[in-house]
């Protein structure tokens, strides 16, 4: 996985390109920029260790003046361009960039004609109608933009899983590593894979609980100490990450991990069944009210069981069923990470990928897939060089000698096909009907009308050729809310087309999220766990994918490309009888 640094890293190139954007400066150079932050996120390796080796300029994207940025960036903690720019365009300006739905074109209109550098003033703008004044703008596009402003102000300070994780497990790593550790795990929203983290928290098991929490506060990625008491201790990294670790016994690590994995919700409606049969349950065990004996609490399968149910896995823990279920023996048997057969959603440098289709599928074999769909952009994505049919049919060769060469793995020819506003497609049916298997998805006009949006998403999955609908909502976590889709009718029509839905494993994606993805799993419309990788390194991001479906209670038998390849054959030509059958 991507580790904390390097996500910091990306996000500080990216908000370059933005500056860069917002100045009206080379589209190369824009690029540049945002191709560079795509290739540090990819690394699976912190890029200090990089930069300590004398290599960053063998980073692809990197050139020596990028090079120079990052080191700046990254051993100082700032950098003289990014405050130089930050100058020139205004600080307020780039705080508009903030503001979900705001990209630079209309920061720049609004700045240029209007004068607004600041959300304050934009909020104000819109309130009084002046930004539907201007080319391109509406009331319909006033009114979104007040709405993203209150949700930007109201979204609480987490932290995306995608950097929680990373930041988190080289902390779990070191504490493991201490002699006098017993056992430890994460705990918190974290160990539940919620798709935002708070604070991150890690528990520990340790007869010396004060020489343990003495350690940590010492580990190198510790940036600042909050608090340092005999039993929790507190710290910042490097990243602006606050994260907690608790030291308890080991005899009452069983009933701590339970109490402290949460939700909160789950935990409550646990006391009240414990309560009903008169005991009590806390953070050391479970008791008996009677004579407050503890007769629970060694092991976290032991809270469960005494209170009349099955151990249940940590994702599941929101209030969402899963303790009836646990007592009615009604629990799902939740996906693993080793049933995932294949990868259905594959970039490479035909397309905005960072890798050649060959060294996708080396990648992919290494990672023990049995299968891969190179799915590049159509053709109307032409600015990230979308397939021509004469590109098509020059990819399809090049597969056909991949599968020649490594018979251990099977290459399917796939698309990412661009829904079009009216909810048409890139190609036509003959064209579509070639590949192996199509996913389409939208990647613009997010802020079309929900009815609108749900005809133009339903007519594209109505269309016999398409597989997949590719991140079914469009949503960037933090960064840009799902469009307006009335996601219940679309996957009642899924149902009946047998179209499958993504769960997009790009950690700023997760798309469908947990609860989407039960609906769907309970409506019987198959899913499909996708990295959308564009590069080697992305694979990995697989484990997202597969811990957002465990929160959404799937199950391998409702996941694609967890069909061993010959079953993946069969129910594609059964979606699309008129597709020409690919041997096995």
């Amino acid at each position: 996985m991507p580790t904390a640094r390097n996500t910091q890293v990306a996000e500080f190139l990216e908000n370059i390109a933005d500056m860069l954007e917002l100045k009206g400066d080379s589209p190369f150079r824009i690029r540049a920029y945002r191709e560079a932050a795509r290739s540090i996120e990819s690394l699976t390796e912190d890029i200090t260790n990089v930069i300590e080796r004398g290599e960053l300029q063998e980073v692809r994207g990197v050139g020596e003046s990028i090079a120079a940025k990052i080191e700046e960036f990254v051993t100082s903690g700032h950098s003289s361009y990014y405050d130089q720019l930050a100058e020139e365009i205004r600080p307020g300006l780039a705080e508009l960039l903030r503001v979900p739905g705001v990209g630079a074109k209309k920061a720049r209109l609004f700045y240029e004609k209007l004068g607004i550098d600041s959300v304050d003033k934009l909020e104000q703008a819109a309130r009084e109608h002046q930004l539907s004044t201007l080319p391109g703008i509406g009331p319909k596009t006033e009114e979104n933009i007040l709405d993203a402003i209150e949700r930007m102000r109201s979204r609480s300070e987490r932290t995306p899983l995608g950097l929680a994780l990373p930041t988190a497990l080289p902390f779990l790593e070191s504490i493991r590593a201490f002699p006098e550790v017993v056992t430890a795990d994460l705990a918190g929203s974290l160990r539940r894979m919620r798709e935002t983290i708070g604070d991150l928290d890690l528990l520990a098991a340790s007869e010396n609980p004060a020489m343990v929490i003495d350690k940590f506060i010492e580990l190198p990625m510790v940036k600042s100490v909050l608090g340092h008491g005999p039993t929790k201790g507190t710290i910042v990294t490097r990243e602006n990450l606050q994260v907690d670790l608790r030291v308890v016994k080991p005899s009452e690590y069983g009933s701590a991990l339970q109490y402290f994995t949460g939700s909160k919700a789950h935990n409550i409606k646990l006391r009240t069944i414990a309560e009903n049969q008169g005991l009590k349950v806390n953070e050391y065990g479970i008791f008996r009210l009677s004579d407050n004996k503890r007769i629970a609490g060694d092991t976290e399968e032991s809270m469960y069981t005494t209170l009349g149910m099955k151990w249940m896995e940590p994702e599941l823990r929101e209030d969402r069923g899963e303790i009836e279920a646990a007592m009615g023996n009604r629990l799902p048997k939740l996906l693993q990470r080793s049933d995932i057969k294949g990868d259905l959603h594959v970039h490479s440098n035909w397309s905005d990928g960072a890798d050649t289709p060959e060294d996708m599928v080396k990648a992919a074999r290494q990672m023990g897939l049995r299968y891969i769909a190179l799915a590049d952009h159509s053709v109307s994505m032409g600015f990230i060089h979308g397939l021509t049919t004469d590109r098509i049919r020059e990819q399809r060769e090049l597969i056909e000698e991949l599968n020649s060469k490594y018979p251990d793995i099977h290459v399917l020819q796939g698309i990412e096909v661009n829904i079009r506003a009216d909810g048409s497609l890139d190609y036509d049916d003959e064209v579509l009907a070639a590949f192996d298997i199509v996913t389409a998805s939208v990647h613009s006009g997010f802020g079309m009308p929900v009815e609108k949006m749900t005809e133009r998403v339903i007519r594209a999955i109505s269309n016999p050729h398409v597989d997949i609908l590719g991140h079914p909502t469009g949503r960037i976590i933090n960064k840009r809310e799902p469009y307006q889709i009335e996601l219940y009718e679309v996957l009642k029509v899924a149902s009946e087309t047998g179209t499958a839905m993504e769960i997009n494993s790009q950690p700023d994606r997760l798309d469908l999220k947990d609860t989407d993805a039960r609906m769907a799993r309970d409506m019987g419309v198959m899913l499909v766990i996708d990295s959308d990788a564009h590069s080697t390194e992305q694979y990995q991001y697989l484990d997202y994918g597969v811990a957002t479906a465990r929160r959404g209670w799937v199950e391998p038998e409702n996941v694609l490309n967890a069909l061993p390849f010959e079953d993946l054959l069969r129910w594609l030509s059964s979606k699309s009888p008129v597709r020409k059958p690919r041997a096995a």
